[in-house]
């Protein structure tokens, strides 16, 4: 008797440490809406993946709190340390052992694509991308499985061509990060300048290891080359060396510079007086523009729980719940197939307006907004200033243009 119960203590220990080191929430009700988030929580890229992960706690709170959705809306959140096997080995995981309804992330376009053909097409689970920005992921890669709630390079590429069209510059060098989203990035870019304006060319390219630490050579390398104007093409890996290396060397000071996601507060604030002014930058989030009242109740809402204002990252997150919790209440049911039906067309309001997940390629159409780095004295940090403001309407593809391109 003693033995089998030292056994039946040992059968308990070996199920409580399993369920450690695979986080398996033993105690998930059946009747909740399960989540598996698949973010990089290592590193660089952890900056905006945590921002993420706590908008979307937040909106869980307040949905939770709610009565209407009929179900509590719980998740499982792992750290894909930004290897593209990783993420995929994770979300297999969730899947195969059905501990979620819905997967949710990523950071790392890579990593999106590759769970999004492997997983989500595959296995027939919802995928919702939140951060990673490749156009691929609902353009030609896409399918009825994946949808993104963040803008993507197709419309950040508009927006910063028709901007840059504007100018005066002639001469470019173009460069960024050596992976999906840099290379995205830059193709989009420099489609939508040159298609409008078709003088515009290109004096060199540099293409680094995503994270590199010193980038200043590169930095000093493009000014020795005497460029009119330059395209920096950095993802999260890289976003804060690129911009301590352009304050370092004057560089926005030298030669004009665009980098999508060089206004955002997500990387601008922790970076304080290392943060360059003078960068002509785009995002679709902006804690203090639009001015409305909506924004202000999430700034309000992010600042009492988590001590800072919201970046794009948060937004994205937030919004990610909204949209999940929207598309299951219509749903009627925690029903895979009812909800991507539901999902296809859905509009929410979110801090900055009303935002529909477009039926065509499931990407959710966003503003783009762009302005230029300037320190503020209201907030005591670098900001966004003279911001335009590109509909996602103005920056999107057409689903005619999506189709075409998924039959390639």
């Amino acid at each position: 008797m003693r033995n089998k119960t030292f056994y039946l203590i040992g059968l308990a220990l070996l199920w409580d440490v399993l369920s450690i080191l695979f986080l398996v929430p033993v105690s998930v009700d059946a009747g909740s809406i399960k989540i598996g988030i698949i973010d990089c929580y290592s590193g660089p890229p952890a900056l905006y993946a945590k921002d993420a992960l706590n908008g979307f706690k937040l909106a869980v709170s307040e949905i939770n709190k709610k009565t209407a959705l009929g179900k509590k809306i719980e998740y499982i959140a792992r750290d894909s340390k930004f290897k593209v096997d990783q993420a995929l080995n994770l979300a297999k995981q969730l899947v195969m052992r059905k501990e979620v309804d819905v997967l949710v992330g990523t950071i790392n376009s890579a990593a999106a694509l590759a769970i999004s053909e492997a997983v989500a097409k595959k296995q027939k689970v919802p995928f919702i991308v939140w951060m990673s920005k490749s156009e691929r992921i609902t353009g030609e890669k896409g399918h009825r499985y994946v949808f993104s709630s963040g803008e993507n390079t197709a419309m950040a590429g508009k927006a910063a061509g028709i901007a840059l069209s504007k100018k005066p510059y002639i001469k470019y060098w173009v460069a960024g990060d050596h992976y999906e989203y840099g290379h995205a990035m830059a193709d989009a870019a420099w489609r939508n300048l040159r298609k409008m304006k078709p003088e515009v060319t290109v004096i060199g390219k540099s293409w680094w290891k995503p994270g590199e630490p010193d980038l200043i050579p590169y930095i000093t390398s493009i000014l020795e080359a005497k460029p009119e104007a330059a395209i920096f093409c950095t993802g999260a890996p890289s976003m804060t060396n690129v911009m301590k290396a352009i304050k370092t060397t004057d560089m926005a000071q030298k030669v004009p510079i665009w980098i999508h996601t060089a206004t955002d507060h997500t990387m601008l604030k922790p970076l304080n007086a290392e943060a360059p002014e003078g960068v002509l930058g785009t995002t679709d989030y902006h804690f203090y523009h639009p001015d409305i009242r909506t924004n202000k109740e999430f700034v309000a809402a992010f600042r009492a729980a988590y001590g800072n204002p919201p970046g794009s990252a948060a937004f994205h997150g937030y919004i990610t719940a909204h949209f999940i919790a929207e598309a299951f209440k219509k749903a009627g049911a925690a029903n895979k197939e009812k909800f991507i039906d539901a999902l296809e067309g859905l509009k929410i309001e979110s801090p900055i307006g009303p935002i529909e997940m477009r039926a065509c390629d499931h990407q959710a159409a966003l503003p783009v907004f762009l302005g230029k780095t300037k320190r503020s004295a209201k907030y005591g940090f670098v900001i966004s200033s003279n911001i335009v403001t590109f509909r996602g309407d103005d920056v999107m593809p057409t689903c005619e243009e999506i189709m075409a391109a998924r039959m390639k």
